[in-house]
């Protein structure tokens, strides 16, 4: 189990408070308020009733979650986001709800958001390149938003697309993929109550070059699947398509499920390394959570459905 109580956070691992100083009246608006974020938290934890980790998945230091990233959007270098992203203007916000939904239109992020309460979680936060991390996200269990939104019976996916703005993103004024990035998820994973919309990390706002304003957090994929800096998010009937199965199909499936049994055609899987550390380790099923999500993939074939 990699969910587990926060620990204390030594303040060397925590960005200066002026960082953020800009962004503690938007996140009030939004109904994440700074108090809420650094205090009030830990209670959504103990509702879930689950254990503790082991100290083999203590969190990987802020300097290294918010310094060491995918983005391609702010460029293919895993510093560049931490460069490249500070300009990104975040607030205001708006993200279109669409498809088969009974509320379909363009919300402002506090009113999307508006009215729930952000539950911490410690994420073993995985990647492709197998270095992983383990990163305490502060969000909303995406169940609660699709709730609200009302999916029709015909909603058997939700596609999610991230910002398309070269301007502020210089990745995305090259063809290094087919922009705007898009994401997508099963409605059953999408209402597992793992999967989370995060909008903070360390009791902070989300930092940009980790995907703010808002982002997906799915723990027992690989790290492609938490796609940054939502606007859209789409539930449909048929399965969407996504930007890394588009470009590399033979590469990335639709699922992305963490499994060491099915090597990536460039390397294996079965290992990974944890930032920070030389030993690498066996990568767990599903990240670990086979217990909590491996009944969602009863009737597939893992090593077909990749």
């Amino acid at each position: 189990m990699l969910i587990t109580r926060p620990a204390d956070i030594p303040t060397s691992e925590i960005t200066d408070e002026a960082v953020y100083a800009n962004r503690r009246e938007f996140l009030k608006s939004a109904g994440f308020g700074v108090a809420v974020l650094g205090g009030l938290l830990p209670g959504g934890l103990s509702r879930l009733g689950l254990p503790a980790a082991g100290d083999e998945d203590k969190l990987t230091p802020y300097n290294d979650v918010s310094g060491y990233n995918n983005y391609y959007e702010f460029g293919t270098d895993k510093k560049d986001p931490a460069k490249n992203a500070a300009g990104l203007r975040i607030a205001p916000w708006t993200v279109e709800i669409a498809g088969e939904v009974a509320r379909p239109a363009r919300y402002g992020l506090d009113d999307l958001l508006r009215g729930f309460t952000p539950e911490e979680r410690v994420y073993r936060h995985r990647c492709v390149e197998a270095w992983s991390m383990v990163v305490p996200w502060q969000g909303i269990p995406l169940v609660k938003l699709i709730d609200r939104l009302v999916p029709t019976s015909r909603a058997r996916y939700v596609e999610f697309t991230t910002l398309l703005d070269p301007a502020q993103m210089p990745g995305q004024r090259r063809a290094i993929l087919d922009w705007p990035y898009v994401e997508g998820l099963r409605i059953d994973e999408a209402v597992h109550p793992l999967t989370i919309l995060a909008v903070g990390l360390y009791g902070k706002v989300l930092p940009n070059q980790n995907g703010a304003p808002l982002r997906l957090v799915v723990p027992w994929k690989y790290g492609f699947k938490g796609i940054k800096s939502i606007v859209k998010i789409r539930l449909s009937e048929e399965q969407p398509s996504t930007t890394w199965n588009l470009a590399a199909p033979h590469e990335y499936g639709f699922y992305a499920n963490v499994n060491p049994a099915v090597d990536h055609p460039r390397w294996s899987q079965a290992t990974e390394r944890r930032i920070g550390a030389f030993r690498r380790r066996p990568t767990l099923p599903f990240n670990g959570y086979a217990e909590q999500v491996a009944g969602l993939y009863a009737s597939l074939d893992l090593r077909k459905f990749f």
